[in-house]
């Protein structure tokens, strides 16, 4: 435990004093990353929840309000239908996430609002087929 600031004493030159002290004790000598620069992804605010962060990206998760995960998913749905191999696929990629939009429509998340309709099939169809002509 550290002793007390004495009455009296600057608290500047109490702390560079025992900061001074500790050096000469060599309480800083082999602590880990000694001499190495800081990551790159160190930032100059203080964030609380750096940890949690940093996890995460080693980890390769994200966290999205759930009608934002739903528009990605909906986006992704729709590149996945125009490279799907037949209409079948496009079809039922299509209905998946319907169900799933409709889904959310209906009992909607807390967070921002979907901002999205289902999809019109036959629509994605066509689409896919004149990029399937394009070939």
């Amino acid at each position: 435990m550290t002793e007390r600031k004495p009455p009296g004493v600057d608290f500047g030159s109490w702390v560079d004093r025992q900061i001074r002290e500790a050096e000469a004790r060599g309480e800083f000598d082999r602590l880990p990353g000694a001499g190495r620069p800081l990551p790159p992804d160190v930032e100059n605010t203080y964030d609380e929840l750096w940890w949690v962060k940093r996890k995460m990206a080693r980890e390769g998760l994200s966290v999205l309000p759930p009608a934002l995960a739903l528009r990605k998913e909906a986006e992704d749905a729709l590149e996945a239908a125009y490279a799907a191999p037949s209409e079948r696929i496009v079809r039922k990629i299509i209905g998946e996430i319907n169900d799933r939009i409709r889904e959310m429509m209906f009992k909607p998340p807390p967070g921002p609002p979907l901002g999205k309709k289902p999809y019109d099939v036959e629509d994605v169809v066509r689409q896919w087929r004149e990029r399937r002509a394009d070939r």
